[in-house]
């Protein structure tokens, strides 16, 4: 006899085959990260009953390994950007996004996003989420004090200053170290524990979606202490399963520039099964061969007067970008090696103060002795230093566009790094492609029509993020905050409108 075939989610249950419910709800949410909690949260204060289906023991998902920089603004700037001094213009930031996102934006989503973000600030406020009316002025990759404010992105940075003013947008929550994520979701399980239409099922694995003969989202099967159960779900199922950084095969098929990198940010469940239950029931996946990924280059924040070339002695970017933006640049080259180049008193205490942890591949007490050590063609360092040099001295970079700010020359000694991915420096990465959905986090199909009953928010979705060119920190748990509340909102609906 033919063993029973294991439930799969690229497979999903028909309603014909359910024999029984055994749990019944009007939201079903796979996922208790921030995307999660926040669909709940939003469901359940819309008057919908909620059962939240985690993996793990506790909540916390990807958000709580996060620092927890929530990227927000517009509508002439938040509480804590006008008592920093900065007002934030709608379309300037909107402005930002679209250039971030590029060729890939999602207008809709981006506007959505940026003319809701003060009100989200507002939402994130209520809830007890503390941030302090203080600006962090230094040029750091996250906050490691307790102020509220920073920038992080490419904001002052070519070509994005040109087109839109710049403005500080990281909040960073009130807490000392990298701790903003364990205390985010800290807040967020306590509102979750308050609501008493919100149940939590942890330790359980969501298998697939059911479906009924009309393809409607119905339900969804879970695995519990070893047995399958049914799960009812009247308004619908969200989907916050995160991406899929921690599925090699999944890496290889749809973002295999990632696979250079070396340490994946993610929680061990963005396994990519939310994004594969919702394309088996033809859910479009879009965006899926990008993701973000780094190379921290700073700080220390002196750092960012250095220069960073390729192996033909060239530099092919502005060094004051976030360094995600220089990661992404960097795999673009046509070039086996990638250096940054500072001088000594630049490298200062970079040792001790470096995430990147790059080697050191060479030194020079003059510009011909660094080329030699490199392998580089002799001249070619020589004539990139002498513009560059020249550059800084008339207070203007005309290659590359990087803020007069940093314009320092680079004179001997002088130090390179190794950047290039798999050669020792930290390279880490995630996805940032998923199911493509409406920004009311119903997932649509290829022809952009609604798949009625589904609903994906966070990683599991395509949002506001698109590329790892054109990232900045915070937005990833800006859009799956804001993104969980919209389709827990629009779940709730669903069900409290149902005849």
């Amino acid at each position: 006899m033919a063993e029973a075939a294991k439930t799969s989610p690229c497979h999903p249950r028909h309603l014909r085959d359910v024999a029984r419910w055994d749990r019944e709800t009007d939201v079903a949410i796979v996922g208790f990260g921030g995307a999660g909690g926040c669909a709940a949260i939003e469901a359940a204060d819309a008057g919908a009953e909620v059962i939240i289906f985690e993996l793990a023991s506790a909540a916390g998902g990807s958000t709580a390994l996060s620092s927890a920089e929530i990227y927000m603004g517009g509508g002439g700037g938040t509480r804590v950007q006008r008592a920093c001094g900065f007002e934030d213009s709608t379309e300037d930031m909107v402005a930002y996004m679209m250039m971030a996102a590029g060729p890939q934006a999602d207008e809709a989503k981006i506007r959505n996003y940026c003319e809701h973000s003060r009100e989200h600030f507002q939402w994130l406020v209520g809830i007890g989420v503390p941030f302090r009316d203080s600006f962090h002025a230094e040029r750091a990759i996250m906050c490691l004090t307790d102020d509220g404010l920073l920038y992080t992105g490419s904001e002052k940075a070519w070509p994005f200053a040109q087109h839109a003013k710049p403005c500080p947008r990281g909040h960073n929550l009130q807490v000392e170290g990298d701790n903003g994520g364990p205390l985010f979701m800290k807040i967020v399980g306590e509102n979750v524990a308050a609501r008493e239409r919100i149940a939590v099922e942890y330790e359980t694995r969501a298998l697939t979606l059911i479906i009924d003969d009309d393809d409607r989202v119905v339900g969804l099967v879970v695995r519990q202490d070893q047995r399958e159960l049914n799960v009812r779900a009247r308004g619908g199922v969200v989907l916050c399963a995160g991406g899929f950084v921690m599925n090699d095969d999944m890496l290889r098929k749809y973002a295999p520039m990632l696979t250079v990198g070396t340490q994946p940010i993610g929680n061990p469940g963005d396994t990519g099964t939310g994004i594969l239950m919702g394309m088996a029931v033809g859910g479009a996946a879009i965006n899926m061969h990008e993701g973000f990924i780094s190379l921290p280059f700073y700080p220390p924040a002196t750092m960012t007067s250095g220069i960073v070339i390729n192996d033909k002695g060239q530099r092919f970017i502005n060094e004051d970008v976030y360094h995600g933006r220089l990661g992404a640049m960097a795999l673009r080259q046509q070039a086996e090696r990638i250096y940054f180049v500072v001088t000594a008193e630049m490298y200062g205490d970079y040792e001790k103060v470096s995430y990147l942890g790059a080697p050191i591949a060479g030194t020079g007490e003059s510009v011909s002795e660094l080329e030699a050590e490199l392998g580089l063609r002799s001249g070619t360092l020589q004539q990139t230093l002498a513009l560059y040099n020249e550059d800084c001295a008339a207070g203007e970079d005309t290659l590359f566009h990087k803020a007069p700010e940093w314009l320092i020359p680079l004179e001997p000694p002088l130090v390179a790094l190794d950047l290039t991915p798999g050669r020792g420096a930290f390279v880490p990465y995630f996805t940032l492609g998923g199911l493509e959905t409406l920004p009311t986090g119903e997932v649509v199909n290829a022809k952009r029509e609604i798949i009625p009953g589904l609903f994906a928010a966070g990683r599991t979705a395509c949002g506001v993020p698109r590329r790892g060119v054109g990232y900045s920190s915070g937005i990833s748990i800006g859009d799956a905050t804001f993104s969980g509340r919209r389709a827990g909102e629009a779940a709730a609906q669903r069900a409290l409108s149902a005849p």
